[in-house]
């Protein structure tokens, strides 16, 4: 779990001022999406039993990124400088970030900035795409990104990691992902 970090600027008072907007904005609700659950037709293609991370694939800035980690326990989305600097992206802007985050290895960590980009989630057939917030971290990882809460919530999706797939609403449609098992055993053995 990840904490800490800038959600919607960098000082107190944007803090703060998120938070009002947060209470009051609670019409925003939905109730045409399509239902979202899991039951036994998610399980093809999963090896049960099974311990593993959730470990998607994602599309950001027009790069195909596996790797994936999804921790719904992160307050913010991060994505490990390593793979940035391998993206070589034009016409990104990184934006200085002076709080820290907490949770790599129990210390705190110092971003080199945040970054912002679209994320796509889903199939060709069909996706959803969002502009997304991304802490930049230069700390060694086995991921090339960790997506936390706020593209979770944004997207409105629900994570089941028994499943090893992420379901979210698309217009009246549910879109599925499914989670890569062999990707997330092998970041588990790289990182112990």
């Amino acid at each position: 779990m990840i904490s800490g970090g800038s959600t919607d600027g960098d000082s107190n008072r944007a803090r703060k001022s998120r938070s009002r907007r947060e209470c009051m904005e609670v019409e925003g609700v939905r109730r045409s999406e399509a239902v979202i659950s899991f039951g036994p037709k998610d399980f093809k293609g999963v090896h049960l039993p099974h311990n593993e991370a959730l470990v998607i694939q994602v599309w950001v800035a027009n790069y195909d990124i596996m790797r994936v980690f999804v921790d719904l326990g992160s307050s913010v989305n991060v994505i490990f400088k390593e793979a940035l600097v391998q993206m070589d992206l034009q016409g990104y802007q990184l934006e200085k970030v002076e709080t820290s985050l907490f949770g790599f290895a129990g210390h705190a960590v110092y971003p080199e900035g945040e970054i912002v980009m679209p994320l796509t989630l889903g199939t060709r057939e069909l996706n959803k795409t969002v502009m997304t917030t991304f802490t930049v971290v230069d700390a060694p990882s086995s991921y090339n990104i960790i997506l936390g809460r706020p593209v979770m919530n944004e997207l409105r999706d629900i994570a089941s990691t028994y499943h090893q797939k992420i379901n979210f609403p698309v217009e009246s449609r549910v879109c599925e992902v499914q989670g890569d098992q062999p990707y997330s055993w092998k970041c588990y053995v790289e990182a112990v």
